[in-house]
């Protein structure tokens, strides 16, 4: 009846169903390290069964990084990430659905690049000392900038982006290499360029990047000094040098310093300085260059006032030639005058006077009686001289002694020097009849020279008597022979004349006349010797005989004369002569060829110098001829071929014929006899150079091919004209040929593709001509005259094809994931072009976890080559974060000149990438091996026994039949569940779990060590293994206390793994079983038995076993009848650290909880406890409500009498089950639970016992599960 429920609202309780533990689905996240603080970084995920709200959070070292919505599982980034610090970061995350105990796990995180890290340049400054002889090309230095980015991102290029001092050569005086070394690219001068040179270095990184590329940059600064090298010559400063200095100065005397300086400007050696001039009268200073009087100093002296010394500069030490670097320099010193001289008389004639040779102080000369006046005096050679210069060198001149009245001087004043004349002033003192000798002095006064201002000169004149009688010859004529050929100062005669005069009047001088003969004949003067004067003049054959006169004159110039007839005596002295010149025209291979030479000889007829003989001279074509001696017939002796000569004589022939005369010596002439031989065709072409073989590049119309050449031995271009002409045949249509003449006799055919005709190199095969062209010769129709040659022209391939990947080498590739760096495979790409290099290229690398990416994880795991070879480049390669990697790539033609160059634009063929195909990838298969020891999973369940035999596993519903006895266990009974996983794959994955120790602690007591009490039964759900841990032996239901079990679970691999978890089985007093009492049928409270569970557990947060459910029939057997409910149910409440819930506990709590209770009264619960109820019959139905509501009333005043007498202890007991309850729902593992005992415990034990929390190592891992207080329900 309805009305029943309700007297029973102070005693009902509730059960409670159990519930899952939520578990995570993410062990790895991915974060870039550009991601801005506070944006999201992931998102932490975890799946409940029960559906229950999840609340997330995050610990650990690495865990200030991130903050945590505990709602939402959203991580976002709480402070800055940088990969180059911290690449990978390990947190701990949670999850509680705030009903069972708080899930946790590890999260890797994997910080993933970003080019957000300049390259650096390390060693800095860049500073080299350069020197300026570094030769071009040679490596200067090298700079090195790191990037601690990754892949791409980390590849750093340079480039040298200015140069101080700026200007375009200094730009391209350097060059830097891509590993940094930075070249010399021209030449360096200390003194013409700059001595320092900065170099501004760029280092950009993310080299390779195709897409979405972001570049970052740093710059460095080389500084390059130059250093000086000793290579130049020093150099005079301030030419040119002129100096003066006094004479008779002091020795020692400074004229000049000269200076100098060493052009290498950064080196500077110590000069020395040298006189090169011999015999100067100077010296030098080595270190300062400064010239001084080193001997005394006479103007006079000198050759020249004007002294030039030769100034030699040396530098200290050799250049860097092993050289003395040395230059010299002129100086010109200026000596000036002192008047420190006397005027000095000389016996000699000017210019021809020697001043260095002692003054004359005596002169003598002669004067014929009464000579008229200013007539100087003859014979007198006096010469005045002062050797000092220009006023100090001005005397006066005055004559003085006995005859000085009788004659004056001329000049009277001289500046330097002067001839001295004495010249008769008075003629009537002049008389030889009254003194044959007279005597004047000459007085030389320097009036500038007070000290020594004269010199004197005394002159002896003679007087001579005057002449009167001519001179005679002995005959008037005189007849005279003399040879032709008779040389210089041959003497035909003596002739002499007589004088009676005496002295010199008596005194005979020769000479002929008239004075044309002067050049051919002359006569001694004095002795009177005709003699031939110039030979060269005489000749018989132009004159043969002079007709001369021969002079006397005597000493007063009276003369006689006589004549001379000189006849010329003949000489062999003429050669022949020829009469005329040769020329004549024959045709060749004509015989009998004759040539009359004619000569004469104009030497005296009738004798050997006339007669004449002619013979040939020895030359190319002398053996060809003969010549009559006598007669000078000149005769061939066979035909003359024109294709036999030389093409430069054009048929020439040139033969020489000595003609010669008979006499002594003998003397002759030469005539050339030319002979022109006509050329006649009989001469076919030839070709040259052969055999011809060209190569012409494909695709070029009208390309030039080649050129043939023949040429034609005749000589004459009618005759030797060349044409050529291509032979109709296999590709000849393809070919022009066009003649061009290159000379005589040589004819060139050039060879071109025809316009329209582009040779495909790909299309031929063979991919070449063989040609038949002909060499006609156009002179003449006969076929001997047409000569065929072969020309074989090569098409040349043109790196025109894209190159193609060739696919067989794209199979997949397998590595063990531990395996070592090393070469993994060789991919290989093929060209239709035969001139081609192939570059392979990366453009990517993917990184993949079974269907899902898996970020960058594998950036730097492998390398591709230029040359097609992939490497394994790390040996941390992990199967569990990464099982594929791609790598897009294609392949380069660094030689393609016409079309595209990459890979993905060509090819075909079973073996190749079909035209137009994508970019291709490799696949590189990452395989498992046994690296991972199995990982238990956290269990959330309560394992309890019954310490009289029964033994419970939560949620588990047991019919009546499945009842044990209090004594004994059933065997092969589950206890307990342990569940784990292993991260490698197939069989390494494979656990098999084992029972490796049970130790039993004892309340109160020691513990031991217990052998065949458990066993475990293994099973798979996918790659998750369950090991059932079932009871092997009946338990000894006297044992109070806890089983501690240690399950080991190993895999499968070779070499296997294991981990080991510890289990506490705890075993609960059936004193502890509770009756609930329904009023629905077994089957109604089967069929809700989950939503019993369920209210029963949000009451009390506990585990709820139930051990059977079966009809009140059924229970009364056992127990007294005191109500005839229709089912009851029996079960465990039980927490997870062994404590259990007794019917009075479970009232409380059932009751405290209003919702829960009433889900259970609508289910059907009526009683909680070990009574039994009475069903009351109709007759009493309506005496049991009256007395229920009598005794309801009563029983309210009762409870309001006596409610202010318990508040105090309901409150603090209900306060006290709140408490508890909260602590029950929030507490961690970490904190202990305390609860009432149950019995077989003592209150001492569980006050003191200590806490358990669950704690990890690897590959051991030990379980605890935490002891549960006895909640109160809230206030």
């Amino acid at each position: 009846m309805a009305w029943r429920p309700l007297l029973l609202l102070p005693l009902l309780l509730v059960a409670v169903s159990g519930n899952t533990a939520p578990r995570f689905n993410i062990t790895i996240a991915y974060v870039s390290e550009n991601l801005t603080v506070g944006a999201k970084a992931f998102q932490l995920t975890a799946v409940d069964a029960d559906g229950d709200q999840l609340f997330y959070g995050m610990s650990g070292q690495d865990a200030y990084y991130f903050s945590v919505n505990a709602m939402t599982g959203d991580v976002l980034l709480a402070a800055s990430l940088d990969r180059e610090v911290k690449a990978k970061l390990s947190v701990t995350i949670t999850v509680t659905d705030h009903i069972n105990t708080e899930v946790s796990g590890k999260l890797t995180i994997i910080v993933q690049d970003w080019n957000d890290n300049a390259p650096i340049f390390q060693n800095q400054p860049y500073i080299i000392n350069l020197p300026e002889t570094n030769p071009i090309g040679s490596s200067i230095y090298r700079v090195l900038a790191t990037d601690p980015d990754s892949g791409n991102a980390g590849r750093v290029r340079y480039e040298i982006v200015s140069v101080t001092p700026d200007d375009a050569k200094n730009h391209q005086l350097f060059y830097v290499l891509q590993n940094g070394t930075v070249g010399l690219n021209g030449s360096l001068s200390y003194n013409n360029q700059s001595t320092y040179y900065q170099l501004q270095i760029n280092a950009t990184d993310n080299v390779g990047c195709l897409t979405d590329c972001i570049y970052l940059w740093s710059i460095a600064y080389l500084s390059v000094n130059v250093e000086d090298k000793p290579d130049l010559a020093p150099q005079f400063l301030n030419e040119p040098y002129v100096g003066s200095v006094p004479e008779n100065c002091p020795l020692g005397t400074s004229v000049l310093t000269v200076s100098a300086i060493d052009r290498d400007k950064g080196v500077n050696y110590a000069l020395n300085y040298s006189l090169l001039s011999a015999g100067v009268p100077f010296a030098i200073d080595l270190a300062t260059g400064t010239i001084t009087v080193h001997s005394a100093l006479d103007r006079e002296q000198l050759s020249s006032e004007e002294v030039l010394l030769e100034v030699l500069v040396q530098e200290e030490k050799l250049d860097i030639y092993g050289q003395v670097a040395q230059a010299s320099a002129t100086v010109t010193v200026q000596v000036t005058d002192v008047n420190d001289n006397t005027p000095q008389f000389y016996d000699c004639e000017l210019p021809a006077c020697d001043f260095t040779a002692s003054p004359q102080s005596s002169f003598g000369g002669s004067l014929e009686e009464h000579s008229s006046a200013r007539v100087p005096v003859g014979g007198l050679r006096i010469v005045a001289h002062d050797p000092d210069k220009g006023f100090n060198g001005t005397f006066e001149l005055q004559l003085q002694g006995p005859d000085a009245a009788s004659f004056s001087v001329s000049p009277t004043r001289i500046t330097g020097t002067g001839e001295v004349q004495v010249l008769v002033k008075d003629p009537s003192t002049v008389d030889y009849e009254q003194v044959h000798v007279m005597i004047v002095e000459i007085v030389a006064n320097d009036t500038g020279n007070p000290s020594n201002c004269c010199s004197i000169a005394t002159v002896t004149i003679q007087l001579f008597d005057i002449n009167d009688h001519s001179p005679e010859f002995g005959q008037s004529v005189y007849w005279l022979q003399v040879p032709e050929n008779s040389p210089v100062g041959t003497v035909i005669s003596i002739i002499t004349a007589t004088d009676p005069d005496s002295a010199n009047f008596g005194r005979i001088t020769y000479r002929l006349l008239p004075e044309s003969i002067l050049d051919i004949f002359a006569v001694n003067a004095s002795s009177g010797e005709v003699l031939v004067r110039n030979g060269s003049l005489l000749d018989r054959e132009t004159r043969s005989v002079y007709y001369v006169t021969l002079q006397a004159v005597d000493g007063g110039n009276m003369t006689g004369s006589t004549y001379l007839e000189i006849t010329l005596q003949d000489v062999n002295d003429n050669a022949p002569v020829i009469s005329s010149s040769y020329n004549i025209f024959v045709n060749e291979e004509q015989e009998n060829i004759s040539v009359q030479i004619q000569a004469f000889d104009n030497d005296e007829p009738g004798t050997n110098n006339s007669r004449l003989c002619f013979q040939l001279e020895p030359g190319a074509f002398s053996t060809n001829f003969t010549i009559d001696p006598a007669t000078g017939v000149l005769r061939s002796l066979g035909v003359l071929d024109r294709e036999a000569m030389e093409q430069a004589l054009q048929g020439k022939v040139v033969v020489t014929v000595r003609v010669h005369d008979l006499g002594v010596p003998q003397l002759s002439s030469l005539v050339n006899v030319t002979i022109i031989v006509e050329d006649v065709n009989d001469n076919a072409p030839v070709f040259l150079n052969e055999p011809y073989t060209f190569s012409v590049r494909e695709g070029l119309a009208g390309a030039f091919v080649g050129s043939v050449e023949a040429e034609d031995a005749d000589q004459t271009e009618v005759h030797h004209r060349i044409s050529f002409q291509l032979v109709s045949g296999s590709g000849s249509s393809s070919f022009l040929l066009r003649s061009l003449r290159l000379g005589p006799g040589q004819y060139q055919g050039n060879l071109s593709l025809d316009p329209d005709v582009a040779l495909d190199y790909d299309r031929l095969s063979p991919a070449y001509f063989n040609l038949t062209v002909q060499a006609e010769n156009t002179g003449t129709g006969d076929a001997l005259n047409v000569v065929p040659t072969t020309v074989q022209v090569l098409v040349l391939d043109v790196n025109d094809e894209p190159p193609t990947l060739v696919l067989a080498s794209l199979q997949d590739v397998s590595v063990a994931e531990d395996a070592q760096p090393g070469p993994l495979t060789t991919l290989q790409a093929s060209d239709l072009d035969t001139n081609h290099l192939l570059h392979f290229q990366e453009l990517g690398l993917a990184c993949y976890k079974g269907t899902g990416a898996a970020g960058h994880v594998c950036q730097d795991w492998f390398y591709l080559e230029p040359n097609g070879s992939v490497f394994l480049n790390s040996s941390q390669i992990d199967y569990e974060v990464c099982d594929l990697a791609t790598i897009t790539l294609r392949v380069e033609d660094t030689h393609t000149e016409e079309g595209n160059r990459y890979s993905n634009n060509g090819g075909a063929g079973p073996t190749t990438s079909p035209p137009g195909a994508p970019l291709q990838t490799l696949r590189i298969l990452i395989s498992d091996v046994n690296d991972n020891s199995p990982e238990f999973l956290r269990i959330n369940d309560t394992f309890v026994r019954l310490r009289a035999g029964a033994a419970l596993r939560g949620s588990v519903f047991l019919s009546p039949s499945q009842l044990w006895s209090p004594e004994v266990s059933p065997v092969d009974l589950p206890v307990a569940v342990v569940k784990a996983r292993d991260a490698d794959s197939g069989p390494r994955g494979a656990i098999t779990f084992s029972i490796s120790k049970v130790l039993f602690l004892q309340d109160n007591g020691p513990s031991h060590t217990l052998t065949s009490v458990f066993k475990v039964a293994t099973t798979a759900e996918g790659d998750l293994y369950i090991g059932s841990i079932q009871v092997a032996s009946n338990l000894d239901g006297s044992l109070k206390g806890r089983y501690q079990v240690t399950v080991e679970a190993k895999d499968s691999g070779t070499q296997s793994l294991n981990s080991s978890a510890v289990l506490d089985i705890f075993t609960v007093d059936q004193s502890y079983r509770v009756q609930l009492v329904f009023s629905t049928s077994v089957n109604e409270v089967q069929e809700n038995s989950d939503k019993i569970k369920a209210a029963l557990t949000m009451a009390t947060r506990a585990t709820v076993y139930v051990a059977v459910i079966q009809s009140a029939a059924d229970a009364s057997q056992s127990r007294s009848s005191r109500a005839q409910e229709k089912s009851v149910m029996e079960a465990y409440f039980v927490y997870s650290n062994g404590t259990a819930l007794g019917v009075n506990e479970l009232s409380i709590l059932v009751q405290s909880n209003s919702q829960a209770l009433s889900e259970l009264i609508q289910l059907g619960l009526t009683i909680i406890g070990p009574g039994t109820v009475v069903e009351p019959s109709k007759e009493n139905e309506l005496v049991g409500i009256i007395a229920g509501l009598v005794g309801g009333l009563v029983l309210l005043l009762l409870v309001m009498t006596l409610a202010l007498l318990a508040t105090s202890r309901s409150y603090r007991r209900k306060l006290k089950a709140m408490k508890a309850l909260k602590v029950a729902s929030t507490l961690t593992a970490s904190v202990a639970q305390q609860g009432q005992p149950s019995p077989g415990q003592t209150n001492t034990t569980l006050r003191g016992l200590t806490p358990y929390s669950i704690s990890h190592w690897t590959p051991l891992q030990t379980w605890a599960l935490t002891r549960t207080p006895t909640p109160t329900p809230p206030a």
